[in-house]
């Protein structure tokens, strides 16, 4: 027969471990008063934040900031180039003698312009010059651009448009232009837009966008949607629709509706 622990068996089991914890320095184990550590932790969370304090980006030194200077030092003087210009003609002379922007010393290519009508209803405004465009001295002048045609076709605006792209030279390797690039060409590219003048601008892909609108937004996000288009100098405003680039059309065939929408509200507006 199993017999029953007595109770007082286990007294020395606790006051063996009581003794354990007065040994390091646990002599309380209650609070005189019940502590809700809920409330405690609710209490912290809603505490405010201390702020982080601010760091001032330090002036670029050495090659960086000889880099910068030389860049703003291209972008005037593309400026005062452009702004001399009183002709489509007089800008392209302008943009074949200009030596300043990186991307004309890194392909050492004649600059590629514009195609279409000067007295155009629409500015069409792409990323980049392609290879094909490059050899041949004309944008949108290979697939993408049989493509563009066709669609400007359908939709009404034929010998209605005028196209170039954000930069007149190609960058190396099929990339997407950078910034500083996009913003040394752009004078040229403002002085082109007083000179048509246009109704609207159609741009072509975020890196119009961004050289443009100063968007950084993907062309998804941004297109289907009116925004305005304001030069520089504050003189110049135009409606601007952004859409997909004719390249994106032809590896994503699917997405032609969403381009063939932009251009219907384009007709519409004007």
């Amino acid at each position: 027969m199993t017999q029953t622990p007595s109770p007082l068996a286990d007294f020395s089991g606790v006051e063996s471990l009581l003794s354990f914890w007065a040994d390091a320095g646990i002599d309380l184990c209650l609070e005189d008063e019940p502590v809700n550590r809920l409330t405690e932790t609710a209490q912290m969370m809603r505490a405010p934040t201390p702020p982080t304090p601010m760091r001032v980006a330090a002036a670029p030194r050495g090659p960086a900031a000889a880099n910068m200077a030389a860049l703003e030092t291209a972008a005037e003087k593309a400026k005062t180039l452009a702004a001399g210009a009183s002709t489509l003609e007089d800008l392209a002379h302008a943009i074949r003698s200009f030596e300043d922007c990186p991307l004309r010393r890194d392909s050492a290519h004649q600059p590629v312009l514009w195609r279409g009508p000067v007295a155009a209803r629409v500015l069409i405004i792409g990323e980049a010059p392609t290879a094909g465009d490059q050899s041949t001295a004309q944008p949108f002048s290979g697939a993408e651009g049989r493509l563009l045609d066709r669609m400007i076709a359908a939709a009404g605006l034929d010998g209605q448009c005028l196209m170039m792209n954000s930069v007149f030279w190609q960058p190396a390797g099929g990339r997407a232009p950078t910034a500083s690039e996009q913003k040394i060409c752009l004078p040229f590219l403002e002085r082109a837009i007083q000179l048509s003048p246009p109704k609207a601008l159609l741009l072509l892909g975020a890196a119009s966008a961004r050289a443009l609108l100063g968007r950084d937004d993907g062309v998804l996000a941004m297109h289907g949607r009116w925004q305005d288009w304001t030069s520089s100098d504050g003189q110049t405003t135009l409606p601007a629709m952004v859409t997909l680039t004719p390249a994106f059309l032809l590896q994503q065939p699917s997405a032609k509706k969403k381009s063939w929408n932009d251009l219907l509200s384009l007709t519409t507006r004007l």
